[in-house]
């Protein structure tokens, strides 16, 4: 089969499916593992899919799942603690911070060294290690969410009002040009919204593997926060709001 051939019907099947498998080209295509690897790279060079570990996704990969801390937690460790690093020291004396439920936020404490800044958080997790490492801490109020520590609901909305946060990171599960920044959930979304307009700066801490990926709920768009992230493949990002790419 003709390069351009393989080419087309690896871009078919991702039209159906969203995402293919090293193994499930190298099958339907009677092709080696080799010659697969070097298409794929080639397609994602080109922009017209993404290639992952094992295979590959459309430009865009929806998902709805939701993996939980405990299975994110080890995932992209070096890129997020970068990206945490970052973010930490982007906060002064006398800052009223929010931080956001997540495994990349969670991160942001371990490099924190303003004592004079006041912290706000809706992670159990982040409240925990903020108190524990002597920070001037509170956690809003609502119901807990076991799958991501998150504290959420109207309650949680309602605790949110009074506040004017000089700055806010939050977490994602997806960035994409057509969707913005999403997330499996609608409740943790609302929250995620709400705090996000209550920031005078608004950070998104994400790795580069949530780019062109889209969940079920947006709670930003793309122009609302500056995105913290690793270095970037597809630079078309940066046309439409403002990235830090850390090393």
């Amino acid at each position: 089969m003709l390069t351009q051939d393989r080419h087309c019907a690896i871009l078919n099947l991702l039209k159906t499916k969203s995402s293919v498998t090293l193994l499930e080209l190298t099958t339907l295509l009677n092709t080696s593992e080799s010659t697969i690897r070097r298409d794929l790279t080639a397609l994602d060079k080109a922009g017209k899919l993404r290639k992952v570990y094992g295979g590959a996704t459309s430009i865009d990969f929806y998902t709805a799942d939701e993996k939980d801390i405990h299975t994110k937690h080890d995932l992209q460790i070096t890129e997020k603690n970068l990206i945490a690093k970052k973010a930490a020291s982007l906060v002064k004396p006398h800052d009223l911070i929010y931080i956001d439920a997540g495994t990349t936020t969670e991160l942001i404490i371990d490099h924190l060294t303003e004592k004079k800044a006041t912290y706000i958080t809706n992670g159990i997790i982040h409240a925990q290690k903020l108190t524990d490492k002597g920070f001037n801490a509170f956690i809003i109020g609502g119901q807990l969410k076991k799958s991501t520590g998150a504290i959420i609901g109207t309650t949680s909305i309602e605790n949110l009002q009074p506040y004017n946060f000089t700055k806010g990171f939050f977490g994602t599960n997806g960035i994409s040009l057509q969707a913005g920044f999403s997330t499996p959930d609608s409740v943790e979304a609302c929250v995620k919204k709400t705090a996000l307009k209550h920031c005078q700066e608004a950070y998104v801490l994400a790795d580069s593997t949530k780019f062109d990926q889209i969940t079920p709920i947006t709670f930003a768009n793309l122009e609302d926060a500056i995105i913290i992230t690793d270095i970037l493949k597809d630079k078309k990002y940066l046309d439409y709001t403002n990235i830090m790419e850390v090393l």
